[in-house]
């Protein structure tokens, strides 16, 4: 027995849902929908093209072995794909060899998929003032934790978190996001 197909403007936690359920298709609909999203953030935080598409695939399949526990009322479906890539993307810049690259190097422009969402992200990132944009750069494009950061800048922990959350606020306010993205 076939199973319908899924219609083209179901909502992204619909689709979870479907996943969830077993829904191949579903989870094809959601990688044609993000994987090029994905992709660029990859490759800021990688910039190894093999890695990304390791950290991709892995990521996608994550969210398919995980769709049960994914919650709308915590984030919405394309925030819990970027979360389980970016924790992908951690894990493999940690499992790297330590390199040494200046925050330049790391901030180089790159060419996103999605030229508006790298607009986007560029500007609320451009938005932060100088200590919060510097610790959303380090913990998001180069995967230093929050004991690290709290190292690196001589700051408390409790403060490096607190930074990073208000810096957090503050570009979803500059993207108009109001709550979760």
């Amino acid at each position: 027995m076939s199973l319908p197909s899924l219609h083209p403007d179901l909502p992204d936690e619909a689709l979870i849902q479907s996943m969830a359920q077993g829904r191949e298709d579903a989870l094809q609909e959601l990688h044609r929908r993000y994987a090029r999203l994905l992709y660029s953030l990859g490759h800021r935080m990688l910039r190894q093209t093999d890695d990304v598409e390791s950290c991709v695939q892995d990521a996608f399949m994550n969210a398919w072995r995980h769709a049960a526990r994914f919650d709308a009322q915590r984030a919405s479906a394309k925030t819990w794909l970027v979360s389980i890539a970016h924790h992908r993307f951690l894990q493999e810049l940690r499992d790297r060899p330590d390199t040494n690259l200046e925050i330049e190097d790391w901030d180089a422009p790159t060419t996103a998929a999605d030229p508006a969402d790298r607009i986007l992200a560029e500007r609320a990132v451009q938005g932060l003032e100088g200590p919060h944009r510097e610790l959303v750069e380090l913990a998001y494009y180069r995967g230093y934790s929050h004991s690290e950061l709290a190292i690196i800048t001589g700051l408390p922990v409790g403060t490096v978190k607190s930074r990073l959350r208000s810096a957090i606020d503050r570009m979803r306010t500059h993207l108009g996001a109001g709550g979760p993205a």
